[in-house]
């Protein structure tokens, strides 16, 4: 019996000199007007002050807080978006089962995890 390879087709990746995988904990998007999704990814996070204003201290050291900009810098909230794709209907499926896949696969370790720190002592816990 003769077993006859398949035909194959090797892929190189290639990687931009500034390639640099970024965390995001948020999207938002939605449709071009040619009918493709848009996808950006951001990083939510508390804001960052642009200035601060203390007191000195007697002493020299720095007091209390004066003033910030912005002024409601405890109330404010930044999405810093560094990237965004752009992608036809087939991509997005493409996207949506490698996706669907990828959180199978975490959603298991993610139980195996739970089930190992529930059966294991604070002990094994720590050296693993």
């Amino acid at each position: 019996m003769s077993h006859q390879r398949k035909p194959e087709i090797n892929f190189n990746y290639i990687y931009n000199y500034s390639y640099n995988p970024a965390y995001a904990n948020g999207i938002q998007g939605g449709f071009t007007p040619r009918g493709e999704l848009v996808i950006h990814f951001y990083h939510e996070r508390p804001a960052l002050p642009k200035e601060l204003t203390h007191e000195i201290t007697p002493e020299g050291g720095i007091g209390a807080l004066v003033e910030s900009d912005p002024k409601n810098l405890n109330g404010t909230m930044v999405r810093f978006v560094e990237s965004g794709v752009t992608m036809n209907f087939q991509t997005a499926a493409m996207l949506h089962s490698w996706l669907g896949e990828q959180l199978s696969q975490m959603q298991s370790m993610l139980q195996a995890q739970a089930e190992f720190l529930q059966n294991s002592t604070p002990e094994e816990q720590q050296a693993g």
